[in-house]
């Protein structure tokens, strides 16, 4: 039994790589299932931004409405010369199979107070990987 710990560790560590691929091409694929439906931008104050996107298709859900809102506020925040966005608030419904987020962002050159910041750059870095547009 003990010669073949080694090897069953082995064995088991490989599974769990071949899972994470095959869960990560998952994820990818996910993405391609849904249909961005554009991004729209209210600025409401000089730092104060309010961002609604629309989100449909077989996969499309209230966290990935979300997370569409958070990259628009990383791009926009990278556009205006600014590297951080503090969340506000985000509401989310479902209208006829859409995901609609509407979400508002304060944005600054500095670190702002609070607990829900954003470095825009990582953000947007992620997005990309992710496959989520921006504005």
């Amino acid at each position: 039994m003990t010669r073949l710990a080694p090897q069953l560790l082995i064995l088991t560590g490989a599974l769990a790589a071949l899972a994470g691929c095959a869960s990560a091409q998952g994820a990818r694929t996910d993405v391609t299932k849904l249909d961005y439906q554009g991004i729209e931008t209210r600025l409401l104050d000089n730092d104060l931004v309010d961002f609604q996107v629309g989100l449909g298709g077989p996969n499309a859900s209230a966290d990935r409405a979300e997370a569409y809102a958070a990259c628009a506020a990383a791009q926009y925040t990278m556009i205006r010369g600014y590297g951080f966005a503090r969340h506000i608030r985000t509401h989310v419904t479902n209208e006829a199979g859409v995901w609609r987020a509407d979400a508002v962002y304060l944005i600054s050159p500095a670190l702002p107070q609070g607990l829900l910041t954003i470095d825009a750059e990582v953000t947007l870095a992620d997005c990309r990987e992710r496959g989520i547009p921006t504005v």
